[in-house]
């Protein structure tokens, strides 16, 4: 019996009918739910909950589109008191309520579906080491949603430790050895010089005489990884930066100010969009004091204003087409929009087999991109902070805690849970 139970029965000042009530509760509380609608008072620590449960040998149900995506797992004392512990909102239920659940979910006339969730993923932020005077939505928001990862960079990657891990994300990076096209702003500043000279020494030990090299490397190794089936998650310019420097492999695209030398006079000629994940028919930038990396981006000419600046997600059936649907689960269709230095990606540059899950239509923005390639995945969320509209380098990072609601670090959290998706056709 229940200590805390046994408790209450010596306790003459109890109701016998209370303690009834009680011991029947306990009897069939048999799972515990975490609703994801508006009455979730902490909608990205509920997903740290379910990230724990699994590392403790729990599993969970992901209930597609009912209640906002809605997690539920069985009922283990230690995990309600997780719950109370981190503030996240549960519901106690018996068998035979989940049983209703789920029947309701299984109707062939309600676009809901249950995914299975039986194992952690182990989770890789591809970060440089050294402090740098931004910070990183993915990282912010493992942090709050207490969901362990380890930081890897270029050593990492060729040294071929990616296959250590399930899922890879691509903090705010330039990966055609560029420095992030912030010379012309920020030449002079001590952070710029100092990352510039970690880049350089790396490369050369490495073998390599430009960053460029070593970038395209990296990229190369990242590219093997997902062909071999893992989960790739990038933000702002390493979504598109990425791309560039796929396509731009053999060409020399740095101005004189990156490397040294001049750039291929036919570089643009040259791009092979075959190579690349998302984006095809893109121009570069060849300004070195241009803060844009080519045209994928909108930033430099969008005529959004903050007032009408969101994007919608796109509704997926989830029976038929659980990974997008997984992906884009909510509180809302519609998300506040953000900058970056890649805000959103102009809609006639994405491939036509790729997935659009959240655009801004009327802006010709795409947002929210997906699509697979060899046995893996690939994610792109455009902007740097769901929270903060325009964040500036040297701005501090987001307190998460006036916003454990927010619907753009949702879509962040709902890809790392992507990869503990047992699929369909997989033995149990």
């Amino acid at each position: 019996m229940n200590a805390s139970i046994s408790r209450l029965l010596q306790s003459s000042r109890i109701p016998v009918v209370a303690l009834l009530l009680l011991l029947a509760h306990a009897a069939s509380a048999s799972y515990i739910m975490l609703p994801m609608d508006s009455r979730q008072p902490n909608h990205l620590k509920a997903y740290g909950i379910t990230f724990w449960v699994l590392q403790n040998g729990g599993k969970a149900d992901w209930l597609l589109n009912y209640r906002g995506g809605s997690f539920a797992f069985p009922y283990v004392r230690e995990f309600e008191t997780e719950c109370v512990v981190r503030g996240v909102g549960y519901e106690v239920l018996a068998d035979a309520q989940y049983a209703k659940i789920l029947s309701e979910i299984g109707n062939p006339e309600a676009n809901m579906d249950v995914v299975k969730l039986d194992k952690p993923p182990k989770v890789a932020v591809y970060s440089p080491k050294n402090k740098l005077p931004w910070d990183d939505a993915v990282t912010l928001v493992l942090t709050y949603a207490e969901i362990p990862y380890d930081v890897v960079y270029d050593d990492e990657l060729l040294d071929n430790r990616l296959p250590e891990y399930d899922w890879l994300h691509l903090h705010h990076e330039d990966f055609t050895g560029q420095h992030g096209k912030f010379w012309a702003s920020s030449k002079n500043a001590a952070w710029y010089q100092e990352n510039q000279r970690v880049l350089e020494q790396l490369a050369a030990s490495r073998g390599y005489t430009r960053v460029a090299d070593l970038k395209l490397a990296v990229a190369h190794k990242i590219r093997d990884y997902v062909t071999g089936g893992g989960f790739l998650f990038a933000m702002c310019s390493a979504a598109d930066t990425y791309d560039i420097a796929l396509a731009a492999e053999g060409i020399d695209i740095c101005p004189a100010p990156f490397d040294g030398t001049p750039m291929d006079a036919d570089a643009q000629e040259r791009l092979d969009y075959s190579k690349t994940f998302a984006f095809q028919d893109f121009r570069l930038s060849t300004n070195p004091n241009e803060y844009e990396h080519s045209n994928i981006d909108v930033s430099l000419d969008r005529q959004v204003s903050m007032e009408v600046d969101y994007f919608t997600l796109f509704e997926f059936s989830a029976k038929w087409d659980p990974i997008p649907t997984m992906l884009t689960q909510c509180h809302t269709r519609t998300i506040k929009g953000f900058y970056g230095q890649s805000t959103a990606f102009r809609q006639d540059l994405v491939k036509s087999h790729v997935l659009v899950l959240g655009q801004n239509k009327a802006a010709g923005e795409t947002r929210y991109l997906h699509g697979e390639y060899g046995y893996g995945t690939w994610t792109f969320y455009g902007g740097h902070d769901p929270e903060d509209y325009k964040h500036y380098v040297g701005d501090p990072p987001t307190d998460l805690n006036l916003h454990p609601n927010s619907a753009g670090y949702r879509l962040i959290l709902n890809n790392i849970l992507f990869p503990a998706a047992k699929k369909k056709n997989q033995k149990t």
